[in-house]
C-alpha cells in the first residue's frame, strides 16, 4: 500500500520576467509571499508543489528556456520535492506529462496559483474542470498586468468571478483566499 495525495498546488509562470521590470504583474512581490506560505502548507500536509514554467519557442523570447527571465521568480521558495514541468500553451495539460504527474499521485483535486490571470490560469483551470478535477483557485493568488480595457485587479476578480460560475464541466472552481484554501490529507491507496 503506497501513501496516495489528494491535492496538488500548480504554480503557474510565476517567473522572473513577469515579476519584475516592464512586464511584472500587479503586486507581484505580494503574491509571491502568499504563493510561499500556501505551498509551505501544501509540503507540511504531504501535498505535492508542481511549479509550472511556460517557455516560448523563440530562443530571443522573454521566456526563452534558460534565459535569466525564464527562471523561477526571486523569492518564490522552492524545495527539492517540488514537482518541475515546462509548457509552451497557456494550457499546462498540453503536450505536457501534468496529468501523468497528477494520476500517479492520486491527485483528486487542484488548487490553482500563478500568472497571468486571464492566459494560463484561465486556460488551465479551465482544462483541469474539463479533465474532471475540482478546483480551488487561490483568489488572491493569481495575477496579470494591466490591459487597454481593464486593470490587473479587474482582471483577477473577473476571473475569480467567471472561473466560479461555470457549472457545465460538473466539477466546480471555488475561489478562495490563500489562507482559506484547504488541504485534505493523504490517503492509503
Amino acid at each position: 500500500m503506497s501513501t496516495m495525495s489528494t491535492t496538488a498546488l500548480l504554480i503557474i509562470d510565476v517567473q522572473q520576467a513577469l515579476c519584475t521590470g516592464e512586464y511584472a504583474a500587479h503586486e507581484a512581490q505580494a503574491l509571491i509571499a502568499r504563493i510561499n506560505g500556501l505551498a509551505a502548507r501544501c509540503r507540511a500536509a504531504g501535498q505535492p508543489v508542481i511549479l509550472i514554467q511556460h517557455e516560448s519557442a523563440d530562443p530571443q523570447g522573454l521566456l526563452a528556456p534558460g534565459s535569466p527571465g525564464w527562471q523561477l521568480a526571486q523569492g518564490l521558495h522552492t524545495e527539492a520535492s517540488d514537482l518541475r514541468l515546462r509548457k509552451r500553451s497557456p494550457d499546462s495539460f498540453h503536450q505536457t506529462e501534468l496529468q501523468a504527474l497528477l494520476q500517479a499521485r492520486g491527485v483528486q483535486t487542484l488548487v490553482i496559483c500563478g500568472l497571468q490571470s486571464q492566459f494560463c490560469v484561465d486556460t488551465t483551470t479551465r482544462r483541469a474542470l474539463a479533465l474532471g478535477y475540482p478546483v480551488q483557485l487561490v483568489a488572491d493568488g493569481h495575477s496579470t498586468t494591466d490591459s487597454g480595457a481593464l486593470s490587473a485587479t479587474q482582471i483577477r476578480e473577473h476571473h475569480n468571478l467567471t472561473l466560479s460560475q461555470i457549472t457545465s464541466f460538473g466539477p466546480r472552481v471555488r475561489a478562495v483566499p490563500a489562507a482559506a484554501v484547504e488541504l485534505t490529507g493523504t490517503q492509503a491507496g
